[in-house]
């Protein structure tokens, strides 16, 4: 089935989660102190060059507060919106399964059992970053509750992984998802726009790779360029075009139009914190974003999958 609604052509997560938990579901972002390779000198000492110091959790909790303490700030906040709806703990902050399994258990325990409206657990990772130990107490979590793994692709393209210091290459991805889905974990593809050198035939077709592989949902992001990472400074001394809010919404109705029909999708647009933002300043205008996407495509009078597989 499909999870479209009247004013949205292409399968929105708020649906999804409607009709799985009958109810409005919110995602609580946790830190739960973890590192990444990329960052600690495993890899490099460096990181994906864009992201950003707290390693892409710059709206999780503080990890120098408990977890129990990080969610219900984070859950009271949200009650302050919305009185009513359950919850999925989110681990986003740098790389969650980078530590022995005997640190990463208790964490992700716990956070199952901050409340009784907990209803799933979301982790980011990256794909070499998951031994068999661990993929083996993920398949357990899957059994128990709903369970999402958030893998970190960017680009299917060779150059542009080295050229954001992603630190392992597109079959290692691809493999990532692979053990995942032997377990029949949940697997959500982060992917950006925007990234230097590519074009848009090349964006595509990270997306007709997403198609071929058994994922469950995507996070669409723009490029965006934020204060204190290595692509700010690569930005300030070798300035590239940015997409304009025009070119960046077309781009992204074309991917929506090529995705696969069963695939989720959870995020249309990225953010940054509003004083760290460099450029593209448009970006911080959320909704206006989504809600230029959705113009755009009742424009067109297009929906999710209309193209095929194949961008033509």
């Amino acid at each position: 089935m499909n999870y479209f609604t009247n004013e949205k052509s292409y399968n929105t997560v708020n649906e999804f989660y409607r009709h799985k938990f009958n109810t409005k579901v919110f995602k609580i972002a946790l830190n739960g102190g973890f590192t990444c390779p990329n960052r600690d000198g495993t890899l490099s000492n460096k990181g994906c060059i864009f992201c950003s110091e707290k390693g892409s959790g710059d709206f999780a909790g503080n990890p120098e507060e408990s977890l129990e303490t990080q969610f219900n700030n984070i859950k009271s906040m949200m009650q302050n919106k919305w009185s009513t709806g359950k919850f999925i703990a989110y681990f986003q902050a740098n790389t969650n399964t980078y530590a022995p399994l005997d640190k990463i258990k208790p964490l992700f325990e716990t956070a199952l059992s901050l409340d009784k409206d907990v209803v799933g657990l979301s982790i980011a990772t990256r794909p070499d970053c998951l031994s068999e130990d661990i993929l083996d107490y993920l398949e357990d979590i899957s059994k128990r509750t709903y369970l999402s793994v958030e893998l970190g692709l960017q680009s299917m393209h060779e150059k542009s992984l080295k050229f954001i210091n992603r630190g392992h290459d597109v079959n290692c991805f691809i493999d990532g998802v692979k053990e995942l889905r032997k377990r029949n974990i949940n697997v959500i593809v982060h992917i950006i726009n925007g990234l230097p050198f590519e074009t848009k035939k090349e964006m595509l077709e990270t997306v007709e790779l997403l198609n071929t592989l058994d994922i469950q949902g995507i996070k669409i992001h723009m490029l965006f360029i934020q204060e204190n990472t290595e692509l700010a400074y690569y930005y300030l001394n070798n300035p590239f075009k940015l997409f304009s809010l025009e070119e960046y919404v077309d781009i992204v109705v074309d991917q929506i139009e090529l995705l696969n029909e069963n695939i989720i999708i959870h995020r249309l647009t990225g953010d940054a914190p509003r004083k760290e933002l460099i450029e593209p300043k448009w970006s911080l205008k959320k909704f206006v974003v989504t809600n230029e996407i959705d113009k755009l495509m009742r424009l067109r009078n297009s929906h999710q999958a209309m193209r095929g597989k194949k961008y033509e």
